[in-house]
C-alpha cells in the first residue's frame, strides 16, 4: 500500500471547514479555521505532551463514552453534543444522536438511510468516488476530522481511501476511533492522527486487522484510555496479552465511562465495558 504524506496533510494544513445545516439543538456547525493541538503536539514534539498545548477551545469538561454495540460508541461532549461512531442505525440510535460517523467495509458500519433528524452524517469514504473523504467540522464544542485509510475488497484487493479513522477534539481531549481498519499505519498516518488520549480499537483479530497489527498500532499510539470494540468470538485476553505490562486492564461495571483531561489514568489502561 502506498500513501503520500501530502495527500494526508492536504485536508489539514489550512482547514476550510464544512458547513452543516439544520443541526438539531445547535444552530450550525461553525465555518472557521481550527488549530488542532493534537496535530501541533504530534508534529512538533512527538514524545512530549505539555498540558498547556492540549486546549483547542472552551472550558475543560468531562466526555462520556457508552458502548452501544459492535463498533458503535456514543460520545457525549460537555456541551451535550452526542456522537455515534460507525453508525448503522442498529446501535446508538436512541435517542437520536446529533452526529454520526460511518465506514463502509460492511453494512454493520453504515446505513444508506440515516434518520433525517441526525444533524451531521460523516461518511468515511467519498460517495462520489473522486478522492478521499475530507472532514474538518466544528459542531458546538467538538471538532471532528478524519484520516483516510484503505479497505479490502471482496475480491481480496485493496480499495484506496475506502474508510477513515475519525478524530474528535473536545474539552482538551484528543479522541480517535480506528473504524474498520484493514492494514498497518504508516508514519504519515500517525502524523495526521497526532496525539490520542482516548482510542477505540477493533479487537476481532481478523475481519479488520490481525491482533498483532492492532496491538502494535495501539502500543505506538500509547493512549491513556483504550476502549475495545468490534469483538466477535476472539477472547479479549488474546488482545490484552499482546499489550504487555505497560497497559493496565479495568473491567467496567456497566457500559459507560467518563474522562476529563485531569482524570485520565496515569498508566495507559484498557477499559472493558459490559456487553463487549
Amino acid at each position: 500500500m502506498r500513501m503520500e504524506p501530502g495527500r494526508l496533510f492536504a485536508g489539514f494544513a489550512l482547514l476550510g471547514l464544512s458547513v452543516i445545516s439544520a443541526l438539531p439543538v445547535f444552530a450550525q456547525a461553525r465555518n472557521e479555521p481550527v488549530a488542532s493541538s493534537c496535530l501541533a503536539v504530534a508534529q512538533a514534539m512527538p514524545k512530549i505532551v505539555p498540558v498547556s498545548f492540549t486546549r483547542i477551545r472552551g472550558e475543560d469538561g468531562t466526555v462520556a463514552f457508552t458502548y452501544s454495540g459492535h463498533s458503535t460508541y456514543r460520545i457525549e461532549t460537555p456541551n451535550g453534543v452526542t456522537i455515534a461512531t460507525d453508525f448503522s442505525g442498529t446501535y446508538g440510535a436512541d435517542p437520536t444522536p446529533d452526529v454520526v460517523t460511518m465506514n463502509k467495509a460492511h453494512r454493520t458500519h453504515f446505513t444508506e438511510t440515516p434518520d433525517p433528524r441526525i444533524g451531521a452524517v460523516l461518511r468515511g469514504w467519498n460517495p462520489d468516488g473522486d478522492g478521499p473523504a475530507e472532514h474538518a467540522v466544528v459542531v458546538d464544542d467538538v471538532y471532528i476530522r478524519n484520516v483516510p485509510t484503505d479497505i479490502r475488497n471482496w475480491d481480496g484487493g485493496m480499495e484506496r481511501d475506502g474508510n477513515s479513522i475519525f478524530i474528535f477534539e473536545v474539552a482538551g481531549l484528543c479522541i480517535g476511533h480506528l473504524g474498520h481498519l484493514h492494514h498497518d499505519l504508516t508514519d504519515a498516518h500517525y502524523a495526521a492522527i497526532g496525539r490520542l488520549d482516548v482510542v477505540m480499537v477493533p479487537v476481532d483479530g481478523g475481519m479488520t486487522s490481525s491482533l498483532n497489527t492492532i496491538g502494535e498500532i495501539t502500543q505506538r499510539l500509547y493512549s491513556s484510555v483504550i476502549l475495545p470494540m468490534h469483538r466477535h468470538s476472539t477472547p479479549l485476553a488474546e488482545f490484552t496479552a499482546r499489550m504487555g505490562k505497560r497497559f493496565a486492564l479495568q473491567r467496567l461495571d456497566g457500559r459507560s465511562v467518563s474522562f476529563s483531561l485531569r482524570t485520565l489514568p496515569r498508566q495507559p489502561t484498557i477499559f472493558v465495558p459490559d456487553g463487549l
